[in-house]
């Protein structure tokens, strides 16, 4: 089922989550032990992230270096297919547009198409550790609103070899980010939606937010779409703090504020059991408010890890 589906059928809020590929010479158990304990939170759709490649550079012992390409978390769309299977829940593998050519991208959206895929987060992609800004491969695509567009003609049934017969047309839903504090990259916010309202009148049919931790900036966002005609569900995204240094990773890693009572709050823990415990209690306060508020959904980014998600959602339903 598409996720607008399950959005519009739904009459109270649902739960979804964010999950990571295992590392590479892992096996896909950490992803079950991962997803089990949640399955009593009936979540409709599971993301799967998709992370390109990055390069490294090996010497060669003659003063030469060679450049070897790796990937480092493997197999998004074979978890995808896994978790369908195991679970009868619909899993969104993430599309991005760093690393692919847009050849690459049809025969990937064909091989999601040929799973029974209905639904892709499509997202630019952060660059490569080697690179001072984003770049695209030969022939890809710079922006996510190229992206959308590719998925959006394949669902017309229209491929890049327009010389094709009887061709079929996908059937995606598409789903993309937004940011309730803004994309680091964009001058100011205004600038941020403008590009978001071209995402969603490329064929975008929901959004998914950034982490934040502060309910106000998300409903100021909601507002602010709304008065631009962005008329999509925007679903919430929240991540539990589980670590005193995410206090100062997450700011820097994200471009995202903590409110200053949570941060007193996590400076005063004396053990990563405090830290967990500020954590769960903060997520729960803001899903309470967002609930109260009507939200079609909320999204955690679990990180592979059920334990505060869990604890949060068992003081909600």
């Amino acid at each position: 089922m598409k996720v607008i589906e399950h959005l519009n059928k739904s009459k109270s809020t649902l739960f979804s989550f964010e999950i990571l590929p295992p590392l590479k010479g892992q096996n896909i158990q950490s992803i079950y032990n991962a997803i089990d304990p949640l399955i009593e939170f009936k979540p409709p759709f599971i993301d799967v992230t998709y992370h390109r490649e990055e390069y490294i550079y090996k010497k060669l012992g003659n003063g030469l270096h060679k450049r070897q390409s790796i990937r480092k978390r493997p197999g998004t769309v074979a978890i995808c297919a896994a978790i369908m299977n195991k679970y009868n829940i619909d899993a969104i593998p993430h599309i991005i547009c760093g690393g692919f050519s847009q050849d690459d991208t049809e025969n990937a959206l064909i091989d999601l198409q040929f799973l029974g895929v209905e639904n892709v987060l499509a997202l630019r992609g952060d660059k490569v550790k080697n690179e001072t800004s984003f770049t695209p491969e030969p022939d890809g695509h710079a922006y996510t609103t190229e992206l959308i567009k590719q998925i959006a003609r394949m669902n017309e049934g229209t491929y890049l070899d327009d010389q094709l017969q009887n061709v079929a047309q996908s059937n995606f839903c598409i789903g993309v980010a937004g940011y309730p504090e803004k994309h680091f990259e964009a001058p100011n916010l205004k600038s941020d939606l403008k590009y978001l309202k071209q995402k969603v009148d490329a064929g975008a049919e929901y959004i998914v937010t950034q982490m934040f931790f502060d309910n106000a900036k998300y409903f100021s966002f909601v507002d602010q779409c709304r008065a631009i005609g962005i008329n999509v569900p925007i679903i919430p995204g929240l991540k539990p703090i589980t670590a005193k240094s995410q206090v100062n990773n997450l700011p820097r890693n994200f471009h995202i504020d903590l409110p200053d009572d949570l941060v007193e709050a996590l400076e005063a823990c004396n053990s990563k059991e405090d830290i967990k415990k500020v954590g769960v209690e903060w997520g729960i306060e803001q899903s309470k408010e967002l609930i109260a508020a009507g939200v079609p959904c909320i999204h955690f980014y679990t990180m592979s890890r059920f334990g505060s998600t869990y604890n949060i959602l068992k003081e909600l339903v």
